[in-house]
């Protein structure tokens, strides 16, 4: 592994086209951020918190701020804050002395991100943070540099070398900056308590914030009423009122309007070799059916439909059907599949 270590000089010797020696040189990619990573986790000390001491403090916005690869960390940085309830976003530092030193008011706070801490762009910023009196939280290899001299907090990371060849290319720098970046996220997390339910309305999009909707955001605050008779209801009412609500089921109700059954296509089926004659609700319905109420999460309502092998769900609050849901609307939304 001695011939892939990192180089300074003039040029790194071409890697042989051999796959053996190719894995190799991935592997040794690998060990070396491993390495920096495990540097960066022993020196680890009380600075984090003293960085999110500040900026659970301040009532304004977390500003994140780098130039280059460290920007790149940076914007990766300021949605994971965002998404995770620290409110955050990401400013190119050239365009903030092009007028977006605007966006700096002095209730923020600018998390600024630089390996070297002398990126020239960073200048402006740093500068006018000073003047404003507002904090800076610094996130570099250097805490004698500009930016690390001029943060309240330092976050430094180990000087390790570069698995790029020529020592050049940001490659274990800016993996300990993304990992240091995510655990101060996710630190910031724990201290809001921010849960899974408040992760799920920031998150409303996708497979995962999907999941972690709730039923009554997916039937909405005034939904449809559920296809519904009494238990007294003959064969050809119960029909009726499935094929109206275009759910697949009927709510069967008891005399004080709470659930006593469902009935359901298959239901339906079924009874057509019995006697229709005088046949009620009752005696056709599943007294125990699935319900699901609409305070709980979506994943929920899919495991309970697809693992006892259902098509259709009630939504039961009080005792008292609000919706059905068909797992044909959720394969439509994406729910299932």
């Amino acid at each position: 592994m001695g011939q892939f270590r990192s180089m300074t000089d003039a040029a790194a010797p071409a890697l042989s086209a051999d796959p053996a020696a190719m894995t190799a040189r991935a592997r040794e990619v690998i060990q070396l951020n491993i390495a920096a990573l495990q540097a960066l986790e022993s020196g680890l000390d009380d600075s984090i918190a003293r960085a999110c001491d500040i900026i659970l403090s301040r009532p304004g916005y977390l500003v994140v701020t780098g130039m280059g690869k460290s920007g790149h960390i940076g914007g990766k940085i300021a949605a994971t804050l965002a998404s995770t309830g620290t409110n955050a976003f990401f400013v190119h530092p050239a365009e903030m002395s092009h007028g977006d030193l605007g966006m700096l008011r002095k209730d923020v706070t600018l998390l600024a991100i630089s390996n070297s801490g002398e990126s020239r762009e960073l200048r402006d910023p740093l500068i006018y943070c000073q003047r404003e009196g507002i904090p800076v939280i610094g996130l570099t290899q250097r805490p004698g540099s500009f930016l690390g001299r001029s943060s309240a907090v330092c976050l430094t990371m180990p000087q390790v070398a570069e698995a790029c060849p020529n020592g050049l290319a940001p490659t274990t720098s800016t993996l300990m900056t993304l990992a240091l970046g995510d655990a101060l996220a996710m630190v910031l997390m724990d201290r809001r308590g921010f849960t899974a339910e408040a992760f799920g309305l920031h998150h409303p999009g996708g497979k995962l914030g999907m999941s972690l909707q709730s039923v009554r955001d997916w039937i909405g605050d005034r939904p449809p009423a559920p296809a519904t008779v009494p238990l007294t209801a003959t064969f050809a009412e119960v029909v009726s009122a499935i094929t109206e609500g275009r759910k697949g089921a009927v709510a069967v109700l008891d005399s004080d309007g709470r659930l006593a059954g469902i009935v359901t296509d298959g239901d339906v089926r079924r009874a057509f070799s019995r006697d229709l004659n005088g046949l009620t609700a009752a005696e056709v319905m599943s007294p125990s059916p699935k319900v699901i109420a609409p305070d709980a999460r979506m994943s929920d309502a899919v495991d309970l439909m697809t693992q006892n092998r259902i098509a259709t769900l009630l939504v039961v609050e009080d005792g008292r059907p609000v919706a059905i849901v068909h797992i044909a609307e959720l394969m439509q939304a994406g729910y299932v599949g």
